[in-house]
């Protein structure tokens, strides 16, 4: 049985952000976190060239990396997106018209929300998850869980302020997968000549992951 978008985000846990500065340099993050086990990418329109970036990671990694569009505000980009191989769609904001565009594809929509109204309008629209965003710079944890006080059926993920140091309390709070930036995207160590860094960080997240999964049933 072919495992759905959903199962590979849940299980994986983590959708890392990649807002690189050029397509060499997205390549060479890809290929870092794939050598630690992330089989995930969010790959954000603020990068140069990101439909033609999607096309090329999906022809290199066809059938083992699941490709996500990031940072897309309208209902075009998703389109355009998708048709370069993103099976998922992230927002960092609320654009029913991107919800929709990405259902009638098929494809997952994660819109992004931050008070209580937004998180249920953004459900109601059709979102299969709620990216909440700047989730730190609200309370971090906490606020995802008393976010979930009143709707526990919401699907959450955390984007902003997750770190290997916060990322277990953000599960523990529910979240149902964790947006991860420059905490694993790290363009430093690349910078740097060190991909190995990132991979060692795509390692620790996974048992991060793991360890709270196990620890808290989650």
């Amino acid at each position: 049985m072919t495992e759905t978008t959903q199962h590979i985000i849940e299980r994986v846990g983590l959708i890392p952000v990649l807002r690189a500065r050029h397509a060499a340099q997205a390549h060479a993050v890809v290929k870092a976190m794939m050598a630690g086990g992330v089989s995930i990418v969010e790959v954000t329109m603020t990068v140069p060239g990101a439909v033609d970036l999607l096309k090329e990671l999906a022809a290199e990694y066809a059938g083992r990396i699941l490709l996500g569009s990031g940072t897309v505000t309208t209902a075009a980009e998703a389109e355009a997106t998708i048709d370069a191989g993103a099976e998922f769609v992230v927002s960092p904001s609320l654009h029913p018209e991107v919800i929709a565009a990405t259902k009638e594809r098929g494809k997952v929509s994660i819109p992004g929300a931050l008070t209580p109204t937004e998180a249920i309008t953004a459900w109601r629209a059709g979102a299969d998850y709620v990216k909440i965003f700047p989730c730190s710079a609200v309370g971090g944890a906490s606020y995802l869980k008393a976010l979930l006080a009143p709707f526990p059926h919401l699907k959450l993920i955390p984007t902003g302020g997750v770190t290997l140091a916060t990322a277990e309390s953000f599960l523990r709070a529910g979240a149902r997968a964790l947006g991860v930036g420059s905490d694993l995207v790290n363009l430093a160590a690349l910078d740097e000549g060190k991909p190995e860094t990132i991979t060692q960080t795509a390692r620790a997240y996974l048992e991060v992951v793991a360890r709270a999964r196990a620890e808290h049933g989650k």
